[in-house]
């Protein structure tokens, strides 16, 4: 069927409710709109789905939600995975409520179990629950930090982790095959309760959640020292942060922690940001207004789902908040861990801290420094939860601390998934410790500058929307495949990793190798003098995304290598 076609149909069929039909009526003479919204189905991605909250088969709705769980039921089905269950989260935007019920009962229609939490949860207490219940599988109601119009879909898969491979690519096949909204099961709630399908879980997971948190915590003594003279302020930006992030602060002991009361309610309409995301500087005016009011040390803020942390800190000399990027929040957390497990003579044999491919190489100075085994793994915080499960399985490993440049990270192995939650937990608790000697974390930051390197990371993207944008991300992509640079702006490229066709190329040699890495439409360029940059499509977000990376010899060098880098990169692939 075509756009109009399919319009048609969801307008006139009985299966569609009124108050659907109605919203599509009324776009009638609105061609655009209507074909937007039907040319093509919400994609089912390698994690999911996420869409715009509307009527039509290329939005996130009921229907299409339904239509996801069943393919997903199907291919639980096939893996015997029914007794086990699916346990269910959502967070706080619209219609996550009733999307999390729509796949618990599809679930319960297909005779499958559903563990669906009372209330809004964090994305990352789903990975946890996961596990914590035996479940096959689980699903998160979130578009975690996009803005109001979206929601979202997420799949886990036994081990906690977001789907990889063969599951993702299985499941997405079991899904393609359901075309028919005919085809899709679902039963009343009340029969489903009665039956034990569809079971309500909360308290019970939330304290042995907390208890895992606070497992990561080094020294509790330093906290309770410090705890009335570090300050702190936080907003959960209204999503799902709010009560265990101030959970989790109290019971560790830190009392000066004040919440931006126009943001600690979960409301997903975001009524004081357009754009809920710590990425985002406009998301931090209330925060940070609020930071100097109370003369903060610190000033945090997660995203709707709390798996992102955001950090301001302050800088002593100037009485300026400072920005951190999830890379510098990240090497503060990692040396911290990395530094005083090896000082306390607790660190695992064999450690390993694993970042993604597009994460700072700060990381690989600080791995070398402690001994550690530095992996890097594909962009998507699922392959560092993925790296866990294989050294249990293979028995190489430890997984010491794993992270992202997305302001994602995870400390301790009780999650599959980067935890906002852990991450405000361990960050506070570093805090305390710099306070102890007179240091912000902006003066540490600056230590390991002075003795790691300046290293600094940049991102740009470009959005491009609807038919014509998917297209000219395609075309972006294929240009850059076929026509490898041998500079960009000042640096001499050194190889190029196309991880779609499993390739790294030595520049240099015309050697040939594998990346070693998933297949992926991801394009990498190592450049000398410690440099690189990488472009590939966002798989949430009709972006194509570009990143970069420079060492400076100070703060103001690094800067003006990253902003010289990031035009040259624009310009090469605009």
């Amino acid at each position: 069927m075509n756009y109009q076609e399919k319009y048609t149909e969801w307008i006139t069929s009985d299966y569609f409710d009124e108050k659907t039909k109605d919203e599509l009526k009324a776009l009638e003479g609105n061609e655009k709109e209507i074909e937007d919204r039907f040319y093509k189905d919400l994609e089912f991605g390698t994690g999911g789905l996420r869409g715009v909250i509307a009527a039509g088969t290329n939005r996130i709705n009921i229907y299409t939600v339904r239509k996801a769980t069943q393919g997903l039921a199907n291919y639980i089905i096939k893996q015997n995975g029914q007794e086990k269950g699916v346990a269910i989260a959502y967070d706080s935007r619209i219609m996550s409520k009733e999307f999390a019920d729509e796949t618990a009962l599809c679930m319960n229609a297909n005779g499958i179990k559903a563990y669906v939490f009372e209330s809004l949860r964090p994305t990352p207490e789903l990975s946890f629950a996961v596990r914590k219940l035996g479940c096959i599988a689980g699903v998160v109601i979130t578009a975690s930090h996009n803005p109001r119009e979206y929601n979202g879909y997420k799949v886990y898969w036994e081990d906690g982790a977001q789907i990889t491979p063969p599951h993702d690519k299985n499941i997405l096949s079991e899904v393609a095959k359901v075309t028919n909204f005919s085809d899709v099961k679902t039963m009343d709630k009340d029969e489903a309760v009665n039956k034990g399908l569809y079971n309500v879980i909360g308290e019970d997971i939330d304290e042995c959640y907390m208890a895992e948190l606070k497992k990561q915590s080094i020294h509790p003594e330093i906290i309770k020292e410090m705890a009335k003279d570090i300050k702190i302020v936080y907003t959960p930006l209204h999503g799902t942060g709010n009560i265990p992030v101030r959970k989790v602060l109290k019971e560790l002991g830190f009392e000066k922690v004040d919440v931006v009361k126009e943001q600690e309610l979960p409301d997903g309409t975001f009524p004081t940001v357009a754009y809920p995301n710590p990425e985002d500087e406009k998301a931090w005016e209330l925060a940070l207004k609020l930071a100097k009011e109370k003369d903060a040390d610190i000033v945090l803020a997660t995203d709707p789902d709390a798996d992102r942390l955001g950090v301001y800190a302050k800088d002593t000399k100037t009485g300026e908040y400072i920005s951190f990027t999830g890379n510098m929040s990240g090497m503060l957390i990692a040396e911290y861990i990395l530094r005083e497990k090896t000082k306390m003579n607790i660190m695992p044999e064999n450690p390993a801290l694993v970042e993604t491919i597009v994460t700072t190489d700060m990381a690989k100075a600080i791995a070398k420094d402690y001994g550690v085994k530095l992996i890097e793994v594909l962009t998507g915080f699922k392959y560092i939860g993925e790296q866990i499960k294989f050294f249990e399985e293979q028995n190489t490993y430890n997984y010491v601390f794993g992270l992202e440049e997305s302001y994602g990270c995870l400390a301790g192995t009780y999650a599959r998934d980067k935890d906002a939650c852990v991450a405000v937990m361990m960050l506070c608790e570093v805090a305390a410790y710099y306070k102890k000697q007179g240091k912000t974390l902006w003066d540490a930051m600056v230590d390991m500058y002075e003795k790691y390197g300046y290293y600094k990371e940049g991102l740009a993207t470009i959005t491009l929307k609807g038919i014509d944008g998917a297209e000219q991300i395609q075309t972006i992509m294929n240009n850059a495949r076929n026509n490898a640079p041998e500079v960009i702006g000042d640096y001499k490229v050194l190889s190029v990793s196309d991880y779609k066709e499993n390739t790294k190329k030595i520049i240099e040699t015309g050697k040939v190798e594998e990346t070693g890495l998933p297949q992926s439409n991801v394009l990498y360029y190592e450049l000398e003098n410690n440099s690189w940059c990488c472009v590939r499509p966002s798989g949430t977000e009709p972006k194509i995304k570009f990143y970069f990376g420079v060492k400076g010899q100070d703060l103001k060098d690094s800067e003006t290598k990253l902003a010289d880098l990031k035009e040259a990169v624009l310009k090469m692939f605009s």
